[in-house]
């Protein structure tokens, strides 16, 4: 046996370390070198014949070629392999027990394989090791995979959940355990947060963290609060992964189902303090019931909630909150709020706090207040702050604003002082912090700086945006960028703009360009007069950073152009578009002065002050107090802060005389200060009087319903709300008065609930108004509770106003409750005083809602009560009123003035106002809520309309009851003529005149001195405009200014007053005319001469007119008198006369001094044949249309014309301008349709209504539930006088309500028609209809195939069989065109059954899609089928080419 030896190389490539860890013997791309002795012992070397990319095989080969048996592979690590694994065997600790495993496996397998054997195996064997070995390959590849990640340089990955911690629910001190396992190369780092990171070591008590084998887990001690989302974050140098776990304690809530109740005593009061001061706020605040652990929430506000700083101090010892203000300045001045907070609710108290400003030298003005930094940025940012509220000696000259640049250091900022409350400060270093102040200057010198504003950083805005986002922990992020060495010139700015524009600086904002670059990019700021196109360059010396930028040193009212470049290391950039012209000067005005101020009584100190407020003011800021000492010159501020509302002035003399102003400020300055307000004396409001007439309104089993009347004095001050107390009576003995309610009241009734059923009480009442309680009414009659049976409750509120000798008007409040139904009126009973219940009688026969009295005696008292009436009857009467004498009171009334300016207003004068008296106006009795069209005597009407028509009524509040009231009905229209008059009068060259003209005519003229082309004029008669028509005609000639109106008679009803009011923009005039008391004689005389003119000649009795028949002929008509046979008389449309040959005069006829033209006849047009001798056929014999038509064609001036040898007369109608007219009266006549009726078709259901006549005009609507739409389905429309609508198909859900609207632009019809009803009937018809049809629709029956493959040069028939009745229409189609029976086609239709299509000698060409289209009125259908023609020697060539 020879012994073939073997010898296989595999050569690793040390191109990186991963090749260097794997063997790949069966994936090397060496060639193999082959060593083979023979029987000689000589040595043969040879390279293996297979090509590089042959497939490797391991079959052993001779010399010759032959296989000669299967080579195993031997498997030997390099050297320099061996060498390295041997080197890294110190690390194989570090590496991990599973990666040093592997390894060693790997090394050992590979020391084992170093012989080469050669086996002779057969083919089974060899095949079965040939699938080892794939598998073995398999194998090879897996570990060569896990080298890769066990190689340092690919091993790191970033950290990953394998196992993810899972959120628990567990008992309050239970422990509770997270579990997570994490794989990340190097091994990642752990960390737990709950909203803050947690600590195990730092708290071992808490918290166990452990950590083995990248398993870790984190063991809670739990109590209640410690259910939240727990963040557990693993990170690497590879990255961070986290994942959350929800952890939820369950445990008994000590304040769970506790109401807690919170009692806030030793409060704090107002405050004062001045500049520097340190002030202290504080409340005990005490809690029921005690719960341990639990603590209320101590919030304070100052109108925002307040938080603590180097400023503000806040406290909070369990029982007590203490506030603490250290170093006061104006900025603490304000409205302070402790607010204490529980699960059950919320208490708070408030009190103001004021700061007294402080000067250091006399006549300086006060230090300004809350500095602000607006717009940072790289070296730019705007300061803004409000302007103090003491002037000084003198006005502020200006603001100096200062910045710190070191440890305090100082810089003033601007050289020149600046009006406006803001500046633009530039040059700043970037990233530097900086603090502002600022202090104001007038002509006695500088105010003390302000407090220093907020720390501000210069840093762009996305600098800023960055530092204040999150970072991840433990890492940071280094970004390389690759410069274009070269650079890239920047853009240009977009969007340049003035953002504000003073006298002293005007600030320029714009968009950095797109085009930049890597690098920043800075700018140069360009300015140009305008007019000129010289640019001039504003920052030369150094560019700026930021896109804002502020000009200084610009000339005040000059106009100028700016523009920007960008510039970087590349050069500078194109410039941007230019602003356009910008005017250097204030933009913002000093606000309006404020409305007048009213002061009202308050406390012993304080006064409360309200005012109008400033109009048309912007950017306000808010406004400034100020209070002087009647008989002084001092005025000193009530607060150093500004405010936006009422505002109650602390600190006041008691018994003093006060009055104030008001002024308002925004950032351009101060307004002018308001009037003065009335003396006001400081002194304690006094309590109301108290109320009276408690009455019972309605009553059921467990509660009653309470009203009362208001005091008749209060105090001064306006009635906040009320307080009901009540007591138990039984029999002789009563109860306690105990309080109902613990708010107040804001009416005069009260629903008293929860009372016990036949039980009686009593009630009393007590008013309040900011001074306190008044004293408590009577109490009511002894009341039992239990259900009522009467009708409706009695009114409330009764009151007396406007009381006079013979008349007082009485109101009244409605019943709480109406009772059963609502109320619809009241009656009113009077009686004198002194009078006996049995003299009660009705004031009134009919239900009112409130009552003027009149017929009352002077001297005479009265009394008065009211019952409600409802459906169900009238309900006892309300609690008297009075008594009321009757005498009235020495006062004026109202009375409506006009001004010289056309202001209107309404005028009450009173010379018994006592301090605290007020006017309150109301309308109809109902109080008028805007302030802004009442002074104190005047109701003023800004834009007086017919809404404000109606009773206007005053009452001076603190007085004995005076009042007074005027109706304004339709005399405001005067007032208005008269306030028009006074604005805009239009000048007359004469007043209207009258001339009396032939026939009779009456002409009224007048002429205007100038009028435009927009002048507009109205014709009125008796205050009620006249138009054109058959009486008046009327001119107007705006090149002369001449205005004439004619009519043709006098009338007996034409005695009255003629006006002419012209309208010309916002200018307006009025003349007159009135004919009364010689009108009758002058109507006589018109009247004469008509009566002469009509003797004498022929004329029209009636004029030319239109009237619309029955069958909706539109006729003209008029009548003539006075006409001869020899009269001519001529009919004419848009000045061409209508011939008797032409077809128009058809239309003419005339009966009995009647002349009638029928514009919608139709004429029947014939030719006249006279070379035939025939002759026209008479009208009659013509058959008429359906139905007479008249469009907009018919439109024109139509005149009738008589004349003859004693004179002539002309009638004209326009029927242009009247078309509308004819159309309304014509539909009018149509809109008299029939009812919807139904009828059922093959095709489904139809809906219809017939109209005497249907004109294109007429619009009509389908509805069903909502408006129909037209599609296939459903359509409507007209035919002749029949309006459809059409429901194909239908279903279940077209029943319902059906309804027809016909419009005609003015007025319609409405039908309706409830499908419902006879939908079964008029479905089953359709269904019937239609399977009738089927039946009868032309088909094809059969006899076509689908496909017909037919061979070149043969003959094809086919026949189809079809089947209709009627017999059905027969065609043939190819390809969708219809086929004619000829040479070629042979086409036949036999016995009205088959159809048949020949073609004697088909070719190719005859290929394509035939169909054999039958139709019949029920329907048609088609029969197609394909035709192929093929040439048998076409098929034979393509197979022997193929």
């Amino acid at each position: 046996q020879q012994k073939h030896h073997f010898e296989s190389s595999c050569y690793l490539s040390s191109k990186s370390s991963v090749s260097q860890q794997s063997f790949s013997t069966f994936k090397t791309s060496s060639r193999l070198k082959t060593s083979v002795k023979t029987e000689k012992g000589q040595e043969v070397v040879k390279l293996s014949p297979l090509p590089k990319r042959a497939k490797r095989t391991y079959l052993a080969m001779d010399k010759d070629k032959e296989v000669i048996g299967y080579v195993i592979p031997v498997f030997r690590a390099h050297e320099e392999v061996r060498g390295l694994m041997e080197a890294r065997d110190d690390d194989v600790t570090e590496e991990g027990i599973n990666y040093v495993a592997m390894r060693n496996l790997f090394v050992r397998e590979a020391k084992e394989a170093m012989s080469v054997r050669v086996e002779k195996k057969t083919r089974t064997v060899h095949i079965r090791e040939s699938a080892e070995r794939v598998a073995l390959s398999r194998t090879m590849d897996e570990w060569s995979e896990f080298r890769k990640k066990m190689n340092p340089d690919s091993l790191t990955h970033h950290p990953e959940f394998i196992v993810k911690p899972r959120g628990q629910t567990a008992w309050e001190g239970k422990n509770v355990k997270l579990h997570c396992t994490v794989a990340g190369w190097p091994k990642p780092r752990i960390a737990y947060k709950n909203n803050v990171l947690i600590d195990a070591e730092a708290h071992p008590e808490k918290y166990t963290a452990e950590s083995n084998y990248n398993m870790h887990s984190l063991e809670i001690k739990c109590d209640f609060l410690d259910t939240a989302k727990y963040h557990i974050s693993a990170l690497n140098v590879k990255g961070e992964s986290s994942f959350f776990a929800t952890v939820v304690i369950k445990g008994f809530c000590p304040e769970y189902g506790v109401t807690f109740e919170t009692t806030i005593i030793d409060k704090f009061e107002v405050a004062f303090g001045s500049e520097g001061e340190t002030l202290s706020l504080g409340c005990t605040v005490i809690v029921y019931p005690t719960v341990k652990k639990y603590q209320p929430e101590v919030v304070w506000y100052r109108n925002t909630p307040l938080k603590p700083s180097k400023w503000v101090h806040m406290n909070w010892s369990g029982d007590r909150a203490t506030l603490t203000l250290v170093h006061l300045n104006k900025e603490d001045e304000g409205m302070y709020t402790m607010r204490v907070n529980t699960k059950s609710g919320f208490n708070n108290h408030s009190a103001y706090v004021f700061v007294r400003a402080e000067v250091e030298v006399e006549g300086v003005p006060v230090a300004p207040l809350d500095v602000r930094c607006h717009d940072a940025n790289k070296d730019y940012v705007v300061v803004t702050w409000k302007q103090p509220a003491m002037e000084g000696s003198s006005p502020i000259l200006g603001y100096y604003v200062d910045c710190e640049v070191g440890t305090h250091h100082w810089a003033q900022c601007n050289d020149t002082p600046v009006k406006y409350a803001r500046f633009p400060v530039t040059g700043l270093v970037e990233g530097r912090s900086y603090i502002f102040r600022v202090r104001a200057l007038n002509k006695a010198g500088a105010s003390r700086a302000s407090r220093v504003s907020e720390a501000v950083v210069a840093m762009d805005l996305s600098d800023r945006a960055r530092l204040r986002g999150p970072s991840a922990p433990w890492t940071g992020m280094i970004k390389f960028t690759e410069e274009d060495p070269t650079g890239v010139i920047p853009g240009e700015p977009s969007d340049v703009v003035v953002t504000e524009a003073t006298k002293s600086y005007v600030v320029l904002a714009w968009r950095p360009p797109v085009q930049r670059g890597h690098e920043g990019v800075m700018y140069y700021i360009e300015k140009c007069m305008a007019g000129t196109d010289t640019w001039q360059r504003v920052n030369t010396g150094m560019p700026v950073k930021s896109p804002r930028f502020a000009l200084f040193d610009l000339a005040e009212g000059n106009s100028y152009n700016f523009r920007v470049r960008c510039c970087n290391s590349a050069g500078v950039g194109e410039p941007s578009v230019a602003t356009g012209e910008i005017v250097v000067a204030d933009k913002l005005d000093l606000p309006s002065a404020p409305g007048n101020p009213v002061a009202t009584r308050n406390t012993a100190t304080s006064v409360v002050v309200s005012w109008g407020a400033s109009k048309d003011v912007k950017q306000l800021i808010g406004y400034y107090i100020e209070c002087n000492v009647v008989g002084t010159d001092v005025w000193m501020p009530c607060n150093n802060k500004p405010v936006k509302q009422t505002f109650v002035c602390h600190g006041l003399t008691t018994g003093a005389n006060y009055v104030f102003n008001i002024k308002a400020v925004n950032a351009a300055g101060y307004s002018q200060s308001s009037p003065n307000s009335d003396a006001v004396v400081v002194q304690a409001a006094i309590v109301p009087g108290k109320p009276s007439g408690v009455t019972l309104l309605e009553a059921v089993k467990d509660y009653m319903m309470l009203g009362w009347s208001e005091p008749a004095k209060n105090g001064g001050a306006d009635i906040r709300g009320y307080f009901v107390d009540y007591r138990t009576v039984k029999g002789d003995v009563v109860g306690k008065w105990h309080e109902m309610h613990e708010k107040a009241l804001t009416t005069a009734s009260y629903k008293a609930e929860n009372l016990k059923e036949n039980v009686s009480y009593q009630f009393q009442v007590r008013a309040m108004n900011m001074a306190g309680l008044s004293k408590a009414s009577l109490p009511s009659a002894a009341l039992e509770c239990k259900e009522w049976t009467i009708t409706v409750p009695a009114p409330g509120g009764l009151h007396a106003l406007e009381v006079r000798d013979t008349s007082a008007v009485v109101l009244w409040e409605p019943p709480a409750f109406s009772g059963r139904t609502p109320v619809n009126g009241y009656y009113m009973d009077i009686k004198e005083a002194s009078a006996g219940d049995e003299c009660w009688k009705a004031a009134h026969e009919k239900a009112n809602k409130m009552k003027y009295m009149k017929g009352l005696k002077a001297g005479s008292s009265y009394v008065f009560r009211v019952r409600a009436q409802n459906l169900a009857g009238v309900g006892k009467p309300s609690a008297m009123l009075g008594p009321i004498l009757a005498q009235t009171r020495p006062t004026k009334e109202i009375y409506v003035d006009v001004d010289d300016d056309g202001v209107i207003s309404m005028v009450f004068e009173c010379s018994e106002m006592k301090e605290g008296s007020e006017f309150v106006w109301s309308k109809n009795y109902k109080a008028m809520t805007d302030t802004s069209r009442l002074t104190r005597t005047r109701a003023i009407f800004n834009s007086p309309s017919l809404e404000d028509l109606g009773t206007f009524s005053c009452v001076a509040t603190n007085t004995d009851g005076i009042s007074s009231s005027y109706t304004l009905t339709e005399e405001l229209m005067r007032l208005l003529d008269i306030s028009h008059e006074h604005k805009f009068p239009i000048p007359f060259k004469n007043e209207m005149a009258m001339d009396l003209l032939e026939k009779g005519r009456v002409r009224f003229w007048t002429q205007v001195e100038k009028s435009s082309s927009a002048c507009q004029v109205d014709y009125v008669f008796n205050d009620v405009i006249v138009t054109q028509g058959k009486k008046y005609t009327m001119n107007f000639d705006k090149s002369t200014g001449i205005i004439e109106m004619f009519m043709d008679s006098l009338e007996v009803t034409d005695e009255g007053t003629f006006t002419f009011n012209l309208v010309d923009g916002k200018a307006k005039g009025t003349t007159s005319l009135v004919l009364i008391g010689d009108f009758r004689a002058l109507q006589k005389k018109s009247e004469f001469e008509r009566a002469e003119w009509v003797r004498k000649q022929p004329h029209f009795v009636e004029y030319l007119g239109f009237t619309v028949t029955s069958a909706c002929d539109v006729l003209l008509r008029c009548k003539i008198g006075n006409v001869k046979p020899e009269t001519e008389i001529t009919w004419s449309k848009d000045s061409i006369e209508i011939a008797e040959d032409d077809e128009e005069a058809q239309k003419i006829e005339r009966q009995e001094g009647e002349l009638t033209f029928n514009i919608g006849k139709w004429i029947f047009k014939q030719e006249i044949q006279e070379e035939k001798g025939q002759k026209k056929a008479p009208a009659v014999d013509v058959p008429p249309p359906p139905r007479p038509k008249i469009c907009k064609k018919d439109a024109g001036i139509y005149d009738v014309f008589l004349r003859d040898d004693r004179g002539k007369d002309k009638s004209t109608f326009n029927l242009t301008d009247a078309y509308q007219a004819v159309m309304n009266e014509l539909f009018r006549v149509i809109n008299s349709s029939t009812d919807i009726q139904v009828i059922s078709t093959e095709h489904g259901i139809i809906l219809y209504s017939n109209v005497t006549y249907c004109n294109e005009e007429l619009r009509v609507g389908w509805l069903h539930d909502a408006k129909i739409a037209a599609s296939e389905r459903v359509k409507s429309g007209v035919t002749g006088e029949e309006l459809w609508l059409k429901i194909n198909e239908p279903t279940e859900k077209d029943k319902g309500k059906y309804s027809m609207d016909i419009f005609d632009g003015k007025d319609g019809v409405k039908r309706v028609f409830e499908l419902s009803g006879q939908w079964e009937q008029a479905f089953e018809e359709f269904q019937r209809l239609a399977a009738a049809i089927a039946e009868r629709r032309a088909r094809v029956v059969g006899g076509l195939p689908d496909v017909v493959a037919i061979q070149e040069g043969k003959s094809l028939n086919l026949t189809g069989n079809v089947w209709g009745e009627p017999a059905p229409e027969v065609c043939w189609t190819k390809n969708d065109r219809e086929l004619v029976s000829d040479d070629r086609y042979k086409l036949k239709f036999e016995h009205g059954k088959f159809a048949s299509i020949t073609i004697a000698t088909v070719t190719t060409a005859d290929s394509g899609k035939y169909a054999l289209v039958v139709k019949n009125k029920y329907g048609t259908e088609a029969g197609e089928f394909t035709v192929s023609v093929y040439n048998p020697d076409d098929d034979e060539n393509k197979e022997k080419k193929g």
